[in-house]
């Protein structure tokens, strides 16, 4: 057991003394158990068991073997970075469970400040975040105006001034949504208010409804892959970008399979291919 015979007899009977009753009798040389010790025995057997199993599952999910992690990221993240670093993670460690949650940046340090997310790729404020929060940026990603391709172009020329989406119909996201106060405060910065088209929508319903002619919007260029209906414009210099962060608490202890995902993702941005718009820092 790996203690000394005096050290053994002196948690024995500190364990007898706890429970109120002899739990060993010694009679001639021998070593029995009381009617307590009986009663005992199964309940110490769970218990060493139990030490046991949790050994083995701590152990399982310090190896990675087991376990799961909560990441949240935006909308254009998760349709371009997210599935190409979830699918080596998943081709690494095919056992450990992923949940993903999409949101605007507000709604993800939301759910890290509530524990319901490990970590999150948000757009990096400018103001900061919570100093709870410890942030890492790691990507730009370049804005462009979407517009339906069937219609006219926003401008005569290759790239954009912004000042040129003065009398432009825009479709606007809802309230909270990170590309719209971008797209306000740019606005504001040109000198002009900006008129909505409509408003309301989250990044698909946004692209369906440039795409359905209603208006343009300023987008990343990333979620622009993939959509032939839709003509990505650049901006003119200095352009628009915004800086991608990844987030997690500042002094909770990162799960071992979240760590693992951390890596993961660093080794994607240093060494992968990264979407169209997206640099790293």
């Amino acid at each position: 057991m790996g203690v000394s015979q005096p050290t053994l007899s002196k948690q024995i009977h500190t364990l007898e003394e706890t429970l109120g009753a002899p739990l060993f009798e010694r009679v001639r040389g021998a070593v029995g158990l009381t009617a307590a010790g009986e009663t005992l025995l199964p309940l110490a057997r769970r218990m060493v068991a139990d030490a046991d199993a949790a050994r083995d599952a701590v152990q399982e999910i310090v190896g990675l073997r087991r376990g799961r992690v909560r990441v949240g990221a935006t909308p254009s993240l998760c349709s371009s970075l997210v599935p190409t670093v979830l699918y080596r993670f998943r081709a690494e460690h095919p056992d450990i469970e992923l949940h993903v949650n999409e949101g605007s940046s507000q709604d993800l340090i939301a759910d890290l400040l509530a524990r319901d997310l490990d970590l999150a790729l948000i757009v990096q404020p400018e103001h900061g975040v919570d100093e709870s929060l410890h942030t890492a940026p790691l990507l730009q990603e370049s804005l462009v105006v979407a517009s339906v391709r069937s219609g006219p172009p926003p401008t005569a020329r290759v790239q954009l001034e912004l000042d040129e989406l003065r009398d432009q119909p825009l479709v606007m996201f809802r309230p909270g949504y990170d590309l719209r106060d971008v797209t306000l405060e740019a606005c504001r910065r040109a000198g002009f208010t900006p008129r909505f088209a409509v408003e309301g929508g989250e990044m698909d319903a946004v692209l369906a409804f440039v795409e359905a002619g209603l208006g343009m919007a300023l987008v990343p260029s990333m979620v622009l892959v993939n959509r032939p209906l839709l003509r990505a414009t650049p901006l003119a210099p200095p352009g628009m970008r915004r800086t991608i962060a990844l987030a997690h608490r500042r002094r909770a202890v990162l799960p071992h399979a979240a760590e693992a995902l951390r890596a993961t993702l660093l080794d994607h941005i240093a060494t992968g291919e990264l979407p169209i718009g997206v640099q790293p820092l």
